[in-house]
């Protein structure tokens, strides 16, 4: 086995392993998964297609992992004022409470010093983003690095959406995401 197949190993042994932690109380890992999305995700991205989107799902999928979500309490659904079609998907208190439980990933993250970590987010973030061109898939990303993100204050503005910024949202994830 070459080391690209032995990478590629690890990080689907962890995956699995990760996945293994979702199955807690009513939750299964998919819905996991869409939880913690939903945590990380800016206002404008929380749609059922940005779910299916980010998670490399159907929308249908997305769809039925939100709904199953909403029945059980861990989010609230929010359909747009002007398109009755749009709905818009948030954590409630509950959702919030269950994403306080930490995986073992996340655990022995936590022992590995802060410089390696860093090192190896910038690598899984490049692999994630090739990954995701290769099959076509929208790469997402933290909003204050796209290049449509232009600074103000202590948020930003949106140059592609013309929007205003607040702060807490320059840090979340954007569906429309570009690298600068």
């Amino acid at each position: 086995m070459n080391e690209m197949d032995q990478i590629r190993a690890l990080i689907a042994r962890l995956a699995r392993l990760d996945a293994a932690d979702g199955w807690t109380g009513d939750l299964n890992p998919a819905q996991r998964n869409a939880l913690d999305y939903l945590s990380r995700a800016n206002n404008l991205s929380r749609a059922p297609s940005h779910v299916a989107g980010y998670l490399g799902s159907t929308r249908g999928t997305a769809s039925q992992t939100l709904k199953a979500l909403l029945r059980k309490g861990y989010v609230t659904e929010e359909r747009s004022d002007s398109d009755r079609r749009s709905i818009r998907y948030d954590l409630s208190e509950a959702g919030q409470a269950a994403l306080l439980e930490q995986s073992r990933l996340l655990g022995a993250l936590g022992e590995i010093p802060q410089d390696e970590l860093a090192e190896l987010h910038d690598v899984l973030a490049r692999v994630l983003e090739a990954a995701a061109r290769r099959n076509g898939f929208q790469p997402f990303g933290i909003c204050r690095t796209c290049r449509h993100f232009d600074a103000r204050g202590s948020g930003g503005y949106c140059k592609l959406l013309s929007i205003l910024l607040a702060p807490p949202e320059i840090e979340k994830i954007c569906h429309e995401h570009a690298s600068a």
